[in-house]
């Protein structure tokens, strides 16, 4: 991959995750916490959100080896005991994420199919990768696995001993993530990029975009 593939990919992983964590927030003090206000996450500044080993040097890693983009930026805190709606105000505060990077993913993807033709061919490039980073942030953040996005959904519908289990994968923190890692690479990684692969044809109607 060249230099200017992967100088665009920063990019768009820059604005994907920044835009990805703001809406975290900005949907967390909408339902009337206002911890992540309060710790200065309410904000579009990328220096805010950005790990630079998770958001930066792994989802790079991955895009030059190859694989799909993914990765993770500073979790936005927040207190789900002062969220509207109990458990479905978490998932609410979850689910912003995600959605986000599905919504541009599908913007970039609108762009490409109805208005490809009259750009510029790096700005078609530009958009590509775009709909692949935020296209691949969605699949991934969707996962019910804890801490990803996709478990704080699935515990506010799971029956309780469902529940109990989440909490306790985690409570292990880092080994629960460094296990998951491990299983994804191992079992997942293939199933994934046929569901990158399936979900970018929807949003392109079917064109080739790479």
């Amino acid at each position: 991959m060249d230099i200017q593939n992967i100088l665009i990919i920063l990019g768009c992983i820059l604005v994907s995750m920044t835009l990805h964590e703001a809406m975290h927030a900005y949907a967390s003090d909408w339902l009337g916490d206002d911890t992540a206000r309060l710790q200065g996450r309410l904000t579009l500044n990328p220096l805010a959100h950005i790990d630079p080993i998770m958001t930066v040097l792994l989802p790079l890693t991955l895009v030059i080896a190859g694989l799909p983009p993914f990765g993770a930026a500073k979790p936005v805190p927040f207190n789900p005991y002062r969220l509207k709606y109990d458990e479905f105000g978490a998932a609410i505060v979850a689910a912003a994420g995600p959605l986000t990077n599905l919504i541009l993913a599908a913007l970039a993807g609108f762009m490409l199919t109805t208005l490809g033709a009259g750009f510029d061919p790096v700005v078609n490039q530009v958009l590509a990768l775009f709909l692949l980073v935020n296209a691949s942030f969605f699949l991934f953040n969707i996962i019910p696995f804890p801490p990803l996005d996709g478990s704080r959904v699935l515990y506010a519908i799971a029956p309780e001993p469902v529940q109990r289990v989440m909490e306790r994968i985690e409570s292990m923190g880092i080994m629960a993530i460094l296990f998951f890692f491990f299983v994804f690479s191992m079992f997942l990684a293939q199933p994934f990029a046929q569901l990158l692969s399936a979900l970018i044809s929807v949003l392109t109607g079917g064109q080739v975009i790479y």
